[in-house]
């Protein structure tokens, strides 16, 4: 199987998010509340339509990545999250991106939050 030129590939939009209230957090306890209300506010079809992934997340701070023309959907399933695991959290969007290496550098300063260079 061929891989897709960049012009015939989606177009995708990188979330840098903080989340407020959030201490102790887990990654998989956040993914689970973000798709729990991704199902409940625009349903099954809507969420895969969507494209939500959370590539990172450590220190109640990471980024999301969804589909550009699901900016609006994604920021309101992202806004419908309320709390986790009986903890009231808020999810606080600090800026959109059209890469990751943009969201990063431009709105998580000084954070280490996602970086593909670092060595495992």
């Amino acid at each position: 199987m061929k891989i897709l030129p960049p012009t015939q590939r989606t177009n995708k939009r990188y979330f840098a998010f903080e989340l407020i209230g959030g201490e102790g957090v887990e990654r998989s306890d956040l993914l689970r509340e973000i798709f729990s209300c991704a199902g409940a506010l625009i349903g099954d079809k809507g969420s895969s339509e969507c494209d939500i992934r959370l590539l990172d997340f450590e220190d109640s701070k990471g980024v999301v990545r969804c589909i550009r023309e699901r900016v609006d959907m994604t920021r309101a399933v992202l806004a419908s999250v309320t709390s986790i695991n009986g903890k009231p959290v808020m999810f606080h969007v600090l800026g959109i991106s059209g890469t990751v290496h943009g969201a990063t550098n431009k709105y998580l300063e000084g954070c280490m939050v996602y970086n593909p260079e670092q060595e495992p």
